[in-house]
């Protein structure tokens, strides 16, 4: 995609990537495409990043840090099932702020937070989104679900990165592989390292 420098060009790139990375690829909700077309994703990434805003992979945003694909956000929401008084907490670096910006177009209430942030603000939740992969659920994310609340996240198993989707049943969080995609590794969210023969 050509380098995007002014504002026309900007929302010129926003219905290319809508058009052919999200509808092309399952992403035909009209609330959450309104969602995409409606947010400067280009407000979301540093000055020196804006004119690849739009492309189709994630964005660097400096510290390791990254701006996932606008497919996987949209992945993500499709899979979320959102309902209009769903109560959200998006869990993420500095990418998160986009996906929780996303989420407050399409549901009642939204907290942000960092993966080693304060969780407990505001739960219980309806609906947690990770904005990034997990290799392992802490336990402290149940703790602040509804009953039968759901989760979305990125899940690394074995190297793989798929979208997962979960619900909290009986205390517990169940979740379930649904197909491979982008997503960023969470450091805080690593399995512990062990030894194997």
């Amino acid at each position: 995609m050509a380098l995007v420098k002014d504002r026309v060009g900007f929302e010129t790139a926003r219905r290319a990537m809508i058009d052919s990375q999200l509808r092309v690829s399952g992403v035909n909700d009209p609330a959450i495409l309104a969602a995409f077309a409606a947010l400067p994703r280009e407000d979301f990434v540093p000055a020196d990043k804006r004119a690849i805003a739009y492309i189709d992979r994630a964005v660097p945003l400096g510290d390791g840090t990254v701006l996932a694909p606008a497919l996987t956000h949209g992945q993500m929401l499709i899979a979320a099932g959102l309902v209009a008084d769903d109560h959200v907490l998006v869990i993420g670096k500095a990418g998160g702020a986009y996906l929780g910006a996303l989420v407050a177009q399409l549901v009642a209430k939204v907290t942000v937070a960092a993966p080693d942030g304060d969780w407990n603000a505001a739960a219980p939740y309806s609906l947690v989104l990770i904005d990034g992969a997990i290799a392992v659920a802490p336990d402290a994310l149940a703790t602040v679900m509804a009953d039968h609340g759901r989760v979305v996240t990125g899940l690394i198993e074995r190297g793989v990165t798929r979208l997962a989707f979960g619900r909290r049943v009986a205390g517990e969080l169940v979740l379930t592989r649904l197909a491979e995609a982008d997503f960023a590794p969470l450091p805080e969210f690593a399995a512990k390292k062990s030894w194997s023969f």
